[in-house]
C-alpha cells in the first residue's frame, strides 16, 4: 500500500516563509488597475456631465435619460422646462439630461 501515499519524512527542511509585501503586490496591481480602468473614466465622465448640466442654456436641444428629445424653455436651479412639441413642455430635473445635441436636430418645433 506504500504505493499510493507517500511516507512522511521527519527531515524535511521547513517551507520558506513569503515576504509580507509580496503577498500585497497582487492586491496593490489589481486597485491600480481598478483604478485607470474604472475609477478615473467614471469621475472624468461625471466631472463632463457636471459642466454640461452647469452650462445648460434656453435654446440649447438636449436629450434625456428617458430618450426624450427637445428644446430647453426654461432653466431653473434644479429643473429645466424642454419643449418637446407644439405646445407640449415638460419640467424635467437638470440631472436628467443626458447629453446636449448639435444646434438644428430638432427640424420642426
Amino acid at each position: 500500500m506504500s504505493f499510493f501515499i507517500s511516507d512522511a519524512l521527519a527531515a524535511a527542511p521547513a517551507p520558506a516563509q513569503q515576504d509580507p509585501l509580496m503577498s500585497f503586490l497582487p492586491l496593490v496591481l489589481i486597485f491600480v488597475v481598478f483604478y485607470f480602468l474604472l475609477i478615473r473614466p467614471q469621475t472624468k465622465r461625471a466631472k463632463e456631465h457636471k459642466a454640461m448640466v452647469e452650462g445648460l442654456s434656453k435654446g440649447d436641444e438636449v436629450v434625456t435619460n428617458g430618450g426624450l428629445l427637445g428644446r430647453v424653455t426654461e432653466v431653473g436651479e434644479n429643473f429645466a422646462k424642454l419643449k418637446v412639441a407644439d405646445n407640449v413642455e415638460v419640467k424635467v430635473q437638470k440631472n436628467a439630461i443626458a447629453s446636449l445635441m448639435p444646434k438644428g436636430t430638432i427640424k420642426e418645433l
